[in-house]
């Protein structure tokens, strides 16, 4: 499993691998049971180059130091009191990484619920949203691999998008100079991506193909 998420996540760009995420299963054995779903929603984050990123300019902290780490390892942080999951993409050293915005639940969907204290697409319809859906309230996953993780990506378990759309990132400073930058992709019409207004889901196949 090592090879293949060092495979899945290196030697090919950052943005074709947040596409390429969509669809994939997220799954967490938790102490209080597995939890897991489908990813409906990334953004892809490169570098030291990119004005958004943890690591513009080189800034490298002890907080930040997982993003530096191994293609597939758990960059997991904390932004105005909710946890987000990042992934780490591309080699050692080189600080890019992934984002999971939305996913749609599709194990231990009850437990999701109660640990969101609600139902409906505000269960994980957004990344501090889902990383509270499986059950994390901590940064304790953070720096370890997924391979041996609790929280991990099963990259053998997908469903396919039947249209993929692609807009600037949120909650980034639309003025630094990749603020509006098109690095967001989401499945079209999922109702389990933030912000998707109703007019637009698709409730019948939440954008998937057959």
């Amino acid at each position: 499993m090592v090879s293949a998420y060092q495979h899945f996540f290196t030697d090919r760009p950052t943005v074709e691998i947040a596409r390429d995420l969509l669809g994939k299963l997220v799954c967490y054995n938790g102490p209080d049971g597995r939890t897991g779903g489908y990813i409906v929603e990334t953004e892809a984050y490169l570098g030291e180059n990119d004005s958004a990123s943890h690591a513009f300019n080189g800034r490298r902290t002890g907080y930040s130091a997982s993003l530096y780490g191994q293609p597939g390892d758990i960059y997991l942080y904390q932004i105005r009191g909710h946890y987000c999951f990042d992934i780490v993409v591309q080699d050692r050293e080189d600080p890019q990484g992934i984002l999971l915005r939305g996913i749609e639940p599709a194990i231990g969907i009850k437990q999701m619920q109660e640990h969101r204290g609600m139902t409906g697409v505000n269960v994980s319809n957004g990344p501090g949203k889902l990383v509270q859906a499986l059950g994390i309230h901590s940064r304790d996953l953070d720096g370890q691999p997924m391979a041996t993780s609790p929280l991990y990506v099963d990259l053998n378990q997908f469903k396919i998008p039947r249209e993929i759309k692609v807009t600037a990132r949120i909650g980034v400073n639309l003025h630094g100079k990749d603020g509006a930058k098109p690095r967001r992709f989401f499945v079209a019409g999922n109702p389990y991506v933030s912000g998707m207004r109703k007019r637009a889901m698709d409730l019948e196949d939440y954008g998937w193909k057959d």
